[in-house]
């Protein structure tokens, strides 16, 4: 026991002097991944209902995936400039799979570029440099993103918000409204079909893009292939990325309708070094064929936990008042007491139980494959935390 200590010790005073973070890391060394289950330095076993933040929407480790790259014998690199074959076939795939009108993909390393290229590309298109975003929501780290706080719409996102939204986009100087359809950081916050309805509506009149970030809500999240197929509104534009490989190497995405992608001025430029590296293209469609023969499936199991979660946390005495969302696999708990969240995470990771939290809102993203028994087994064990 004191050798553990001494090597965890060890790890965390190398991890500080070396490694770069905003805080610091959890007291979890982890050393193998599986299923829903991942495995500490000690060969402790945790129930994950994080997953990455939506990455591995297949469990860790997912067999036709890795197998996918543990084949691969194709180049290194790939100059961008060059033709390649799995780009082409990927993109075809991405299209036939994506909603409404998308069809073009440009070539991303993860979410926060992918969101970027985004924003650019409707500048470049619409002529006009403002954006509009839901307050507090996140859509990555670089500066053009956190930029994106300047004009926002305050939830609830429902009927009466429209008129807010109509204010922002009215003087036509707004290039693009982006948001996620079910906004994951938000506790899995799910906009009004009104809402919705109308966002698509005014957007189309103002000559303002619409771009859905389904980086986290894609790929199953929510109960469908893409979180915006819960609305009857089709974007111009979408960024993807976390379960796009399945978790198993990194990359992004950003497609858009032939449209926008053929109405880009001659100026426009982005440039990705590592952009669809090969392996992470043949990661990739493997994911995407995996979705294409057995998505059906994941989707229904994706309903059938949530029914599960829905009932058994609604039931939860958390000492304090708690709203609950669920929409499919992404999953809200808002605390009336802030703070709550995280002091109910740390209890749980040290009863062998992984869960995100922020200040007053608590976040499950389960694995799309989970099976009843580790739901139940999870929950039990966030239901004696809360009563702790």
């Amino acid at each position: 026991m004191a050798r553990r200590a001494k090597s965890s010790t060890q790890l965390r005073h190398s991890d500080r002097a070396f490694l770069g973070r905003s805080s610091d890391p959890d007291d979890l060394e982890i050393v193998r991944s599986e299923g829903s289950f991942v495995f500490d330095a000690h060969g402790e076993r945790y129930i994950d209902f994080v997953m990455g933040w939506c990455v591995g929407n297949l469990g860790w480790a997912p067999a036709e995936v890795h197998a996918a790259v543990e084949r691969f014998r194709g180049p290194d690199y790939v100059e961008p400039s060059a033709l390649y074959k799995p780009w082409v076939e990927l993109a075809s795939l991405l299209a036939a799979i994506a909603p409404g009108r998308l069809r073009k993909s440009f070539r991303a390393t993860g979410g926060t570029e992918a969101v970027e290229l985004a924003l650019q590309a409707a500048q470049s298109f619409t002529g006009r440099k403002k954006f509009v975003a839901i307050a507090d929501a996140y859509h990555g780290n670089s500066i053009g993103v956190k930029a994106l706080g300047r004009r926002t719409i305050k939830p609830p996102l429902d009927g009466a918000a429209l008129q807010r939204v109509e204010r922002a986009l009215q003087r036509r100087d707004v290039a693009a409204f982006i948001m996620e359809p079910v906004i994951c950081n938000l506790g899995a916050l799910a906009p009004d079909e009104e809402f919705m309805r109308g966002l698509g509506e005014l957007c189309e009149e103002f000559g303002t893009l619409l771009i859905f970030d389904e980086v986290a809500c894609g790929f199953g999240r929510t109960g469908r292939l893409f979180a915006s197929e819960h609305f009857d509104v089709e974007p111009d534009i979408v960024c993807l990325a976390k379960a796009i490989t399945a978790g198993v190497m990194p990359m992004g995405a950003t497609i858009m309708t032939d449209e926008v992608a053929d109405g880009l001025d001659d100026d426009f430029s982005f440039y990705s070094t590592y952009g669809w590296h090969p392996r992470s293209v043949a990661a990739a469609i493997a994911n995407v064929k995996f979705w294409k023969r057995h998505g059906k499936a994941i989707l229904a199991n994706v309903v059938a936990r949530a029914e599960e979660f829905e009932a058994r946390l609604g039931a939860i005495d958390f000492g304090c008042a708690a709203e609950v969302r669920v929409k499919g696999l992404a999953i809200g708990i808002e605390f009336e007491d802030e703070g709550y969240a995280e002091k109910l995470q740390e209890r749980c990771r040290k009863a062998g139980l992984l869960i995100s939290a922020d200040d007053d809102m608590a976040m499950l993203f389960p694995a799309l494959t989970i099976d009843e028994k580790t739901v139940a087994r999870g929950i039990d064990i966030l239901e004696g935390c809360a009563s702790s």
